[in-house]
């Protein structure tokens, strides 16, 4: 089977997935109907991994009705009933919503009529024409949805299906419109992987950032403090500070110079930028100090472009590469916040790199195989490098207006993947405003999808903010800037660093590296020599030294994942030796304080698994 008939076959498969959800979304609706007759519709969208549908209802929803309406769902997929396409005049579905008392179908339809539309789509499900049974004839229609497609043949074909949550949704995302209940649920091709992705998603509940990280005092959040807004705690600042150093070293080496830029800035910044018309909405209100509007700093960008234009620049400053973890604030809303994944500070692996066209290639390519070494390093073996290109209906709205260039840059993006060797997906109309970018996906351990990083293209804004550089032949050019963020922020990164390893960090990123655990008070001397011994090597270690027994000691520094546990008692003092405990093999084995001490250096020095 040839590449092209492969990419074909994963096309089709996906579409056949996503119309089993739809399908599902439809039952879902027949049965809420069949339960509560007097239900409004919303909407029911497809997900990632099934549908979810939104309601009206005369009460609120408990647990045990997905119990019912999973039963109604299974009889109507048991009844194998068929999905028929029919169109209406689009003034004839507003009149017919509106007089069947379901006022958000009415809306949907007026909204396709001010678009331009002149006729809907209805699917209607109707009974087998061989249909034998007690709940109406062969051909009813059992229910009706205003929809655009597609569906399976019949309701049987839905793969299997399994109601899992309720959730309050305002319409159309707007908290000023009414609150309706959302249903949601799962489909998968058959029971095999929906009870897969069911285990993945008990795992994923032990594994919660939010859980953990607060069980291994990682980082909390005050109220007095503010939402979104993490406080990092001393073992989650051990974590920040391993990061920051690793993501140091890795730039030293890769020719790059470290700058900083304060917290807030004038407005006018990110006016000449370009950036405040589109990202105004997610800026927090601007101060007025001395008559000027200043702003928090959303993004690090525009201030490294003033760095860039503080000194004259020629062709043999370039590349240049600026590098910072900078402190940003976003105004995200609050129902979008959620743990560390969705923040309002963020302290950001930024970078930007200033090259000439002929440099573009090889920086690219660099900054890609920066990616796959940290994926390595991390354990990260499932991911995908997204191709985020712009659209022409966005050009002067949504994207800068240079038509020429947008299809020049995506094709030297394009490009510089294909012979970095690294897999790529193209999606369409989700650019940067100022360039094509690289958004990277990444699956945890677990199988759970994260929207890591991102690495783009920026052909506008150097010439907005007047960069240039003195060419060879003397001439004056802009020179293209790449944005890249490879470990994207802490918080987001270290949300998924405590769910991919379940907070059993590998040794080198553990927030307590090594706990001594003395089997009485008669032994604390010796095992704060040791722990004396370890401090000096830069080893973070701390001596358990509870009026507990042996036995409550070591579940105690399991319980807080520590690598190491040392046990210190009689014969170890005697013989100037430790018992060593694996966190992960929990074996245990004897050897000398200092020759530990060796090993446990190495091991944090090479950034081991």
């Amino acid at each position: 089977m040839s590449k092209k008939e492969r990419s074909e076959v994963v096309r089709s498969d996906d579409q056949e997935l996503d119309h089993m959800r739809h399908s599902c979304a439809h039952m879902l609706a027949q049965a809420v109907l069949d339960m509560f007759p007097d239900a409004k519709l919303g909407i029911g969208p497809t997900t990632d991994n099934g549908f979810y549908y939104d309601f009206e209802l005369p009460r609120t929803l408990i647990p045990e009705d997905l119990d019912l309406l999973q039963e109604k769902m299974v009889k109507i997929a048991n009844e194998r009933q068929t999905f028929e396409r029919r169109e209406e005049p689009v003034d004839e579905a507003v009149e017919f919503y509106t007089k069947a008392g379901q006022p958000y179908k009415a809306e949907i339809a007026a909204d396709l009529k001010t678009q331009g539309e002149t006729t809907v789509s209805f699917y209607e499900n109707r009974l087998p024409e061989h249909y034998k049974g007690t709940n109406g004839a062969p051909g009813d229609v059992r229910f009706y949805d205003l929809c655009r497609g597609g569906h399976t043949e019949n309701t049987g074909k839905t793969g299997a299906f399994k109601l899992f949550k309720i959730a309050g949704a305002y319409w159309r995302g707007d908290e000023k419109r009414p609150m309706l209940q959302r249903i949601y649920g799962l489909c998968f091709n058959d029971k095999k992987e929906l009870n897969d992705y069911l285990m993945m998603l008990e795992e994923a509940k032990k594994r919660d950032h939010r859980k953990l990280g607060q069980e291994l005092e990682l980082f909390t959040f005050s109220e007095h403090v503010g939402p979104g807004l993490p406080l990092w705690m001393p073992n989650g600042a051990a974590m920040v500070e391993e990061l920051e150093k690793l993501a140091k070293d890795v730039e030293f080496r890769g020719g790059y110079k470290r700058v900083r830029t304060p917290h807030i800035t004038k407005g006018t910044l990110y006016l000449k930028s370009g950036h405040l018309p589109y990202y105004k909405d997610s800026m927090y209100a601007p101060m007025m100090i001395d008559e000027e509007e200043y702003y928090l700093k959303p993004m690090n960008c525009p201030h490294h472009h003033m760095i860039y234009a503080a000194t004259p620049k020629s062709y043999r400053d370039l590349p240049l590469r600026l590098a910072e973890y900078g402190t940003c604030y976003r105004y995200e809303d609050s129902g979008a916040l959620f743990g560390l994944m969705r923040v309002r500070a963020l302290q950001m692996n930024d970078a930007h790199i200033y090259c000439t066209e002929e440099q573009f290639e090889k920086e690219f390519i660099a900054v890609a195989q920066m990616y796959l070494n940290y994926f390595k390093m991390f354990g990260i073996e499932k991911y995908v490098m997204r191709l985020s290109l712009h659209s022409k209906e966005g050009l002067g709205k949504k994207y800068v207006d240079e038509p020429e260039l947008w299809v020049k840059t995506e094709e030297m993006v394009r490009s510089a993947m294909k012979k970095a060797g690294v897999p790529t997906i193209e999606v369409p109309d989700e650019a940067a405003f100022y360039g094509p970018k690289i958004d990277v996906q990444v699956w945890s351990a677990i199988g759970r999808e994260f929207t890591l990083a991102t690495n783009q293209v920026d052909f506008a804004v150097p010439k907005r903010m007047g960069l240039s550089f003195v060419d060879k032949d003397g001439s004056e050019q802009v020179p293209l800037a790449i944005h890249r963020a490879p470990l994207g922020t802490h918080e987001r990164f270290i949300g998924f660093l405590i769910e991919h390893f379940g907070g059993a960090f590998p040794v080198w990123l553990s927030p307590v590296q090594v706990r001594v655990l003395p089997v009485s008070d008669k032994f604390l001397d010796y095992a704060r020599e040791i722990e004396a011994m370890l401090f000096e090597k830069g080893v973070r270690v701390e001596v358990d030294d509870a009026a507990e027994s042996l036995g409550k000691k070591i579940r105690s520094a399991e319980m807080k994942k520590i690598p190491y546990s040392l046990i210190i008692g009689e014969k170890e003092v005697a013989d100037n030796t430790v018992s060593v405990r694996n966190r992960k093999t929990k074996e245990q084995v004897v050897m000398g304080a200092e020759e530990f001490a060796v090993k446990l250096f190495e091991e944090i020095q090479m950034r081991s698994l």
